[in-house]
């Protein structure tokens, strides 16, 4: 077996021994850093590769991926945080009130997909944008009715729903 020989990392350009396992082909060193630009570096090589472009779109990658998510549930999920390092967190960002409203305002999008998907129990991104529609579309709808009938403007057509949909859910507690 060959000793190792001292080798420059790709990453913090600082020399390191290399592991006599991977002569030749390891070009970072074991810094957390460095192994981070080296999964970067993987990642990036292997997205490049032309077998590899369409790997994440279309139709059948979408299902390859419900399947998967179906098969093995919670697997996405994080674990909850503890208790203490969350007060911490949260008793540190009351100190700064302009930091938290603008930790609030810039997250808002990423709260409104969470949100989406933990009602709908969603988490591919074509599976929400198609519920994102949904909701918009019957948001619209709610937003049209008058008391319990179609509000037309600007000559548009009455949305025409199925019976019992949009009706059905109004408020009961509306005066006449």
């Amino acid at each position: 077996m060959k000793h190792p020989a001292a080798t420059k990392c790709q990453h913090c350009h600082e020399g390191f021994l290399a592991d006599c396992r991977n002569l030749g082909r390891q070009r970072f060193c074991q810094k957390p850093d460095c192994r981070q630009a080296s999964k970067a570096n993987s990642q990036r090589q292997w997205r490049c590769r032309p077998e590899n472009q369409d790997y994440f779109r279309g139709s059948y990658h979408c299902e390859r991926v419900r399947r998967w998510r179906r098969d093995n549930p919670y697997y996405w999920r994080r674990k909850p945080p503890q208790p203490e390092s969350a007060l911490q967190d949260s008793s540190a960002a009351l100190q700064d009130s302009s930091a938290v409203l603008q930790d609030i305002c810039f997250q808002q999008p990423a709260l409104i997909v969470g949100l989406i998907a933990l009602v709908t129990g969603l988490a591919l991104q074509d599976d929400i944008a198609a519920s994102v529609r949904s909701l918009l579309n019957r948001g619209r709808e709610i937003l049209r009715m008058v008391r319990g009938r179609p509000h037309c403007q600007n000559h548009e057509k009455p949305i025409h729903s199925p019976p019992g949909t949009v009706a059905a859910r109004a408020s009961p507690g509306l005066p006449d």
